[in-house]
């Protein structure tokens, strides 16, 4: 009896939180794919250009943005658990496209990242975004898809992307790639974010890919 007289008390001290379902879903993203997310560090003339990348290949082929690399001599790339690793460039496309591939050598297999279908995405559908905003390495932001850009083929969005976001993943419920975090827009010279992010659509990018492979 006095053991479930203490057990009581314990629980009314320490209650136990249960996360609803919709917390446990962004939750589960989250933990799913954020040890396939890098911070992507390249040295350039003028400074640091940070940036985030996303891990395609078990063997360590990471997407980026190409603006992200700059004239950068030396990458180096950290993962989530804060290893790092030095990156040489395999492929790199500047101007509108503005995606590259890096590689770097891993000492065991690396998770990977699933691509999804920007085709099916809908004005309103909830997005989550995984980047290194100013260096804060693993930062996940949630909004929506705020507009579909059909002539610069971009998707915007309101989910907080800024200065070190560029080359990381915007996603979907499913924890599937829809964009490649690209660029923000505000009057302050896009130092800051409010709310006017833009994404490369995947499928965009999966045909640069397979232009890529076939070459």
């Amino acid at each position: 009896m006095r053991k479930i007289i203490l057990l009581l008390f314990l629980l009314s001290v320490f209650p136990v939180y249960a996360f609803d379902r919709d917390e446990q879903e962004v939750i589960s993203i989250y933990e799913r794919i954020n040890p396939a997310i890098v911070c992507v560090d390249s040295q350039a003339r003028d400074g640091l250009s940070c940036g985030t990348g996303c891990v395609i290949d078990k063997n360590g082929i990471i997407l980026t943005s190409a603006h992200v690399l700059e004239d950068g001599n030396t990458i180096v790339v950290t993962m989530y658990n804060g290893q790092n690793y030095k990156a040489k460039i395999l492929k790199k496309l500047g101007e509108n496209k503005d995606i590259a591939l890096i590689k770097i050598n891993p000492s065991n297999e690396l998770k990977t990242v699933k691509f999804g279908n920007s085709q099916k995405i809908k004005v309103g559908q909830k997005v989550y975004a995984i980047g290194n905003p100013f260096g804060f390495n693993g930062t996940l932001t949630q909004g929506i898809i705020s507009r579909i850009d059909y002539a610069k083929n971009r998707i915007q969005t309101d989910a907080a992307i800024n200065p070190g976001s560029s080359g990381g993943p915007l996603l979907n419920k499913n924890g599937e790639i829809i964009g490649i975090n690209q660029a923000i827009y505000n009057p302050d010279n896009n130092i800051s974010n409010i709310g006017i992010g833009f994404a490369i659509p995947i499928n965009s990018v999966k045909e640069y890919l397979n232009e890529i492979e076939k070459t």
